[in-house]
């Protein structure tokens, strides 16, 4: 190897002085014999620099061989430790020339510059070594990817299984956020999603989602049916990617549980009190966000512990909306205005919480559908509606706080809205806007199994205002209490069961004459869940 000839010429130095002390001492006076222990010192000293030498030389000797380094210098027998012109060390004299104490630190001192010039050899061998070794992975960072580099595909898909169980209450079971619950549902794909993600360029990438299980709003039996849930494009302003604007279809910055993903929810639908803000909690328009590169660390953490976090959406987020909601078409000239602010931090070494506030303003129009108010004559559509003339819709606003204590093992999560919006008014003949308030609170527990986990929750949710996104925006009383329990077999695949105790309002609208719509359900529900993860 290149650097292994150091050895040869070390090691013969190394011999002499050895062979040297010993000759000189013999032959010095006792009086110099104070000097020779002082010189013993020395030699001690240059001893320990050989034998540190001789392990930077078989370090480097294993790097070279299982490297190709083509930039090296290539030190010959004579190169390696060659003097250059100036020096006075041409060569160490023969053992048997040193023969006073003089002469012996006169070979002292050659043999000392011997040695650093061998020092920096070596320390220049490795230096371009490690340029050479710094060049080729920027020769690799800079090499064009293909296109299935730069893109990621996966999903989930969730199949659920709902038994509800009335006391004898006017109005049939039913959620907003789950079609199958009902007297004559009980099987359901609630999600089937496939996405899409990746890196354009440096400073632009696309987010994809369709989803596999949506059904055709207004019709009785047909489901499973694909729509677009998310299709974004985030423009970064910097190379640290703080600020960026997200221009498409996505999440509106409303409500920590409403961008959590429904993949990392527990309970196995949102609350009602936030959710009812933005349907499918989606919709079209421009956002800008700013996330510092600490706060991008704390939601990268929280996503790899699998901490269950709503995702990066900024420290600020602002931007503006359509305001009918995702894949819905535009009803109005009117546009929402969002802002929100949300900060992660260490509470201390292991415990991380994330406290946030957000609000938006805007003007919703609500479509209706016939019904007989309070039960009583022909179906008619209430007015303040798009189909009875208004079309510019009425004042809807909201602001909101969050706080989540993330589960390390105990974990919190709360939030409460309040605001204005439309709602049904109480003789159900015309769509006003009205106070609303509401949210919810929830404790859950982070067990880590052998293999999976398991997470046992209970929440408490509560909404009293009108539901906009339903038609005719029934005003709504609910109050549930929710036990259940997640079981991760593996990153894969996970089970949910739940137990519901709920008073809500039934939100669909009875079209009979002479029916009453928007009673009140009272009873429990038995819900189970399997979420596969792909």
């Amino acid at each position: 190897m290149r650097y292994q000839v150091a050895l040869w010429q070390i090691l013969p130095l190394f011999l002499a002085l050895e062979l040297t002390q010993a000759a000189a001492l013999a032959q010095l006076p006792e009086s110099d014999v104070a000097n020779g222990d002082r010189f013993e010192a020395v030699l001690t000293d240059l001893q320990s620099r050989i034998e540190t030498l001789e392990t930077q030389n078989a370090v480097l000797v294993r790097q070279l061989s299982s490297q190709a380094v083509t930039e090296l210098p290539v030190l010959s027998n004579n190169q390696a430790t060659e003097p250059t012109a100036g020096d006075d060390i041409s060569r160490v004299p023969p053992v048997d020339r040193v023969t006073t104490f003089d002469e012996l630190l006169e070979f002292s001192e050659r043999t000392e510059k011997r040695l650093s010039t061998i020092e920096e050899e070596f320390e220049r061998a490795a230096e371009l070594q490690d340029a050479d070794v710094k060049k080729k992975k920027e020769k690799e960072a800079t090499k064009e990817k293909t296109w299935f580099e730069k893109y990621t595909i996966r999903g989930y898909a969730q199949f659920r299984y709902n038994e509800p169980f009335s006391h004898g209450s006017p109005a049939q079971p039913q959620t907003v956020g789950d079609r199958s619950v009902s007297d004559n549902q009980s099987f359901l794909i609630r999600r089937a999603r496939l996405i899409l993600l990746g890196d354009v360029s440096e400073h632009l990438s696309l987010y994809f989602q369709p989803d596999f299980a949506s059904d055709v709003p207004g019709s009785p039996d047909a489901n499973q049916f694909a729509q677009i849930r998310d299709l974004y494009a985030d423009v970064y302003l910097d190379d640290q990617k703080e600020y960026r604007f997200r221009i498409g279809q996505s999440k509106i910055p409303y409500g920590w549980e409403n961008l959590q993903s429904s993949s990392n929810r527990l309970p196995l639908d949102r609350n009602d009190a936030l959710n009812s803000a933005v349907r499918n909690e989606r919709d079209l328009g421009i956002f800008f966000y700013w996330t510092p590169v600490e706060v991008q660390d704390i939601f990268k953490y929280i996503n790899d512990e699998g901490l269950k976090g709503s995702g990066n959406y900024g420290l600020l987020g602002v931007g503006c909306y359509n305001g009918q909601g995702g894949s819905f078409r535009e009803q109005n000239d009117d546009v929402h205005a969002v802002a929100r602010v949300s900060l992660p931090f260490w509470l201390n070494e292991c415990q991380l919480v994330e406290v946030g506030m957000q609000g938006f303003t805007g003007r919703y129009t609500v479509l209706s559908s016939t019904i007989s108010p309070l039960g009583i004559g022909a179906p008619v559509r209430p007015t303040g509606t798009l189909e009875t003339g208004n079309v510019n819709g009425i004042q809807d606003e909201r602001l909101a706080w969050s706080f989540i204590y993330y589960p390390q093992p105990l974990g919190f999560q709360s939030e409460w809205t309040v605001g204005r919006g439309p709602a049904l008014n109480d003789a159900q003949t015309q769509v006003t806007d009205s106070a609303l308030y509401g949210g919810y609170a929830m404790v859950m527990y982070r067990e880590q199994l052998r293999k999976g986990e398991l997470i046992p929750f209970a929440r408490w949710n509560r909404y009293h205002g009108g539901y906009k996104t339903e038609r005719n925006a029934p005003f709504s009383e609910i109050e549930e209490w929710e036990m259940g329990v997640e079981w991760q077999f593996s990153k894969s695949l996970e089970l949910v069961s739940m137990y519901t105790i709920t008073d809500r309002t039934n939100t669909q609208a009875v079209s009979t004459a002479g029916a009453n719509s928007y009673q009140q359900f009272e009873g429990e529900l038995l819900r189970f869940q399997v979420q596969v993860t792909y």
